[in-house]
């Protein structure tokens, strides 16, 4: 089992490129293995959660091909066509991405073929209903594992013809609209999907990249089905915010830091937490916007600073907006002076791991002022944390936000069971060494 042993750092210093989107990466695998012509995926980030989406596809005959290049990640992918895809011989083993097993499900429910997917053990603990249940109104036959009221993986799918539906989404979802999308592009008619509040918007902007008859108006997405897709030849992954967080938050809390991001993705679905740091006295410049060179998602290069952080609160439609930073904007909220309250992240229970449960955990042995009472996460900023020995429940932005908390903390702290990093970004000790002091 691997593990990180680190101990108080001085601050960061230095400049990066922003490590690629994995959500962006792992739609580009998806949707331009359905698509006409051959795409090249640069900057692609090459991870355990990416390699899933390609092994899945090879398993279908889509062929794929990973290099390095100057420094740099390019997956070439020959599309097959809406209907090209071929009937896998075994099962389709997905690793610990429920990305990937959410989104394929709305491909695989249209093909005229049956298949199977099954994840570790992780994977196969988490709750599919949301997706089965919309899909299923479609015309799509999938099955799992019963549990109470809930359905897990493995999922059997058997291919059928589906139709157009309107749909509310009953919770703030990107993978289940961005699986209802993916079948609507093979459904008779028009698929309808309406959110209560606007989630990541990847999915569409890429369908309209490969030119998908997409449209939305104010909360609501349609996708026309039964067109082809067609490459758009190349196309740029931008940097992962999720991922850069990390670092973000390190240079926040170290006195003296300074750091810059380059190429880093700012999609105003994925940014909010910015402007939550910013309020809470963060100083963060914003050096150059813009498109990326082949252009569907927005970037920026950004400076970041140390700064002294004042205590917030998140409502719940605020926290949803930024659900995967939670884990590091707790470590921040250690550090920031008075209490902050973060209400209604409930979403947390059902990642990798209970986020909740495992950041709670480990902060507490680090003596933090933490606690979950009712429906809100309260944080009382201390600014003085501690050496323990902590673990990462086999969830990677939990491991990453220790490491964050751990160079802030006297002594010298060891985070157990630390290969899960690779899910999102295997470099992330390299840059975070590279950067401290």
């Amino acid at each position: 089992m691997e593990q990180i042993k680190i101990g108080k750092i001085k601050k960061l210093r230095g400049e990066f490129y922003a490590p690629a989107d994995k959500s962006i990466s792992q739609r580009a695998v998806l949707i331009g293995a359905i698509a006409k012509g051959v795409s090249c995926i640069h900057n692609f980030l090459d991870a355990d959660d990416t390699r899933g989406a390609i092994g899945a596809f090879a398993r279908m005959n889509v062929k794929m091909k990973l290099s390095r290049i100057r420094r740099e990640n390019i997956l070439e992918i020959h599309g097959r066509n809406l209907y090209g895809l071929r009937q896998p011989k075994n099962k389709i083993f997905l690793g610990n991405s429920g990305t990937t097993m959410r989104l394929i499900c709305g491909i695989l429910a249209a093909q005229k073929f049956s298949c199977e997917l099954c994840g570790d053990d992780s994977l196969n603990q988490r709750p599919m209903k949301r997706i089965v249940e919309p899909l299923s109104l479609m015309g799509a036959e999938i099955s799992g594992r019963k549990i109470k009221r809930e359905i897990y993986a493995p999922l059997k799918i058997a291919g059928h013809n589906l139709k157009g539906i309107s749909y509310k989404l009953p919770l703030q979802s990107a993978q289940v609209k961005s699986a209802l999308l993916l079948a609507g592009l093979y459904a008779k008619g028009k698929t309808c999907v309406y959110e209560k509040l606007k989630t990541r918007d990847h999915t569409e902007r890429m369908l309209r990249a490969f030119g998908a008859d997409i449209k939305e108006v104010g909360l609501g997405v349609t996708v026309r089905g039964q067109k082809e897709l067609v490459s758009p030849k190349t196309l740029w992954i931008p940097g992962d915010l999720s991922s850069v967080l990390f670092f973000i938050v390190a240079a926040i809390i170290l006195p003296g830091s300074k750091i810059l991001i380059r190429n880093l993705g700012l999609n105003p679905t994925r940014s909010y937490i910015l402007k939550v740091l910013k309020r809470m006295g963060a100083d963060i410049e914003f050096i150059r916007t813009g498109k990326n060179d082949f252009g569907f998602e927005p970037v920026a290069d950004i400076k970041v600073r140390s700064s002294r952080l004042r205590a917030t609160t998140l409502n719940s439609n605020e926290a949803a907006y930024c659900i995967d930073e939670l884990p590091a904007f707790f470590v921040a909220a250690c550090f920031a002076k008075g209490i902050t309250r973060v209400y209604n992240a409930s979403e947390l229970r059902v990642k990798e791991t209970d986020r909740i449960f495992s950041m709670i955990t480990n902060l507490k042995l680090m003596g933090a002022d933490i606690a979950n009472k009712k429906d809100a996460v309260i944080i009382k900023g201390t600014a003085c944390l501690s050496r323990a020995q902590v673990e990462s429940f086999g969830d990677h932005r939990t491991a990453m936000s220790m490491v964050v908390a751990a160079s802030a903390a006297s002594g010298k702290t060891i985070i157990k069971d630390t290969g899960c990093i690779n899910k999102s970004f295997p470099d992330f000790m390299k840059v975070f060494n590279k950067l401290a002091f």
